[in-house]
């Protein structure tokens, strides 16, 4: 089998479409939850810390020298991330609750039955059995206990 056929198979098979789909749509929602933690958490949370803006924290490691710039370790934006996270986990895990709650549980059919008793022995034998195999009476279609 050729590798371009092989590849084709693989990604025509419906799970790596919806994995696609999936992460299509975590994007988009990722947009989402951005946005609402930047314009509308943030905000408060930095008038309540006095105005301070939480992704321009920083720690300065070397000034400005020059045409260079600074190096600096943001983690203003890294605790903004992680609230993000939290915040994309607990829309995720409430979505997927939701979801299990409405999910009706379908009734499990009974399984077929694979034996029946012997009319003279009370054996159990197989359902396509035409003798029983310890007492040898004839099972006759159609009879069953």
């Amino acid at each position: 089998m050729s590798m371009i056929k092989e590849f084709k198979e693989f990604a025509m098979k419906g799970n790596v479409i919806d994995m696609a789909v999936g992460v299509v749509i975590g994007a988009a929602f990722g947009k989402i939850v951005s946005s609402f933690l930047n314009d509308l958490v943030m905000p408060p949370i930095g008038m309540l810390t006095g105005g301070a803006d939480f992704t321009d924290l920083k720690l300065t490691l070397k000034a400005a020298e020059g045409a260079g710039k600074a190096v600096t370790l943001n983690y203003g934006a890294f605790l903004t991330n992680i609230v993000d996270f939290v915040i994309v986990a607990a829309a995720v895990f409430a979505a997927i609750k939701m979801i299990n709650t409405l999910k009706r549980s379908e009734p499990v059919a009974a399984p077929a039955p694979t034996e029946k008793q012997c009319l003279e022995c009370l054996l159990n034998i197989p359902i396509k059995a035409k003798r029983c195999g310890h007492c040898a009476q004839p099972q006759f279609a159609g009879t069953q206990s």
